[in-house]
């Protein structure tokens, strides 16, 4: 059993920037953030892999986005910069326990645990 607790969530302005973390209660493999906006699914974000500290993002964040990791506090961040009102969402990270193709960490199923969700908000 993994807990995972984000925080760092808020309301900002379009162009700004926020932190979230995510500390989890043990390490396994890899961790992901994703988001869901309402009306919408849930969609992948950027995933790490706890030991090489591999990083995948989605295209829509790429350049914008910082997925990174701190292993002494098994925590993750995702540092969010040039934030657009189509950021806005509940971001949740996810753990998943053992390897997995890194094809496939941009999949939900591929993770076992999940956060509560922070809540993003970004007015235009």
């Amino acid at each position: 059993q993994v807990l995972l607790v984000e925080s760092g969530g808020g309301l900002v302005q379009a162009g700004d920037s926020l932190r979230l973390s995510c500390a989890a209660s043990g390490r396994g493999y890899a961790m992901g953030w994703f988001r869901q906006a309402p009306g919408k699914d849930r969609e992948f974000v950027a995933a790490i892999t706890w030991s090489a500290g591999n990083t995948y993002y989605t295209i829509s964040v790429k350049g914008r986005f910082t997925i990174s990791k701190d292993n002494a506090k098994n925590t993750v961040y995702l540092q969010m910069n040039s934030l657009k009102p189509e950021d806005t969402a509940v971001y949740y990270c996810a753990a998943n326990a053992g390897w997995k193709p890194a094809a496939t960490l941009s999949l939900g199923r591929s993770y076992g645990y999940w956060g509560q969700g922070t809540q993003v908000t970004v007015s235009s």
